[in-house]
């Protein structure tokens, strides 16, 4: 059992020096835009957290507004 936990740590290590070799590589500039583009890509947060219930809510508002 003690050599399976060690083969995992070891694999774990290999991982995370290949992750930060890759961070320490890619010029900031690079990482910069990368983190912009993923931050422009994401769902606005209402939606990551409640679905489609906002847009549910505005079209059911909007609808009260317009019979008025």
């Amino acid at each position: 059992m003690g050599v399976v936990v060690l083969a995992k740590s070891d694999e774990l290590v290999k991982y995370v020096t290949v992750q930060l070799l890759h961070y320490m590589e890619t010029p900031r500039e690079v990482r910069k835009q990368v983190r912009a583009s993923q931050r422009e890509a994401r769902e606005h947060w209402k939606y990551r957290w409640f679905g489609m219930l906002p847009v549910a809510i505005l079209m059911w508002t909007q609808g009260l507004r317009i019979k008025k």
